[in-house]
């Protein structure tokens, strides 16, 4: 599920970058990178706690679900400055 969710956002920026302006695609690469990153830790987190048991797998689990909320926020705050992004140009034009 994780995988097709990535791959339709990739697709849907994709689709979009081409009326984009240059500073808003780097500002929303920028914060979809850091996301990226923050899955890809939180993937790592689920993969140690499937070898741990009690109190320690718990932990880890709820480690690798707030590194996932984080991950969704970030990228939510990514949409937000690159509509910022996107009005500046516009205004400049």
């Amino acid at each position: 599920m994780k995988t097709f969710a990535t791959v339709l956002g990739a697709a849907s920026l994709m689709a979009l970058a081409a009326c984009d302006s240059a500073q808003e695609n780097k500002v929303e690469n920028a914060y979809e990178n850091a996301a990226d990153n923050m899955e890809n830790q939180a993937d790592a987190m689920e993969d140690r706690a499937d070898n741990l048991t009690g109190n320690a797998a718990d932990a880890a689990e709820n480690m690798s679900e707030a590194l996932e909320e984080k991950a969704d926020a970030t990228r939510k705050a990514g949409e937000v400055a690159a509509e910022k992004a996107e009005d500046r140009a516009d205004n400049a034009m």
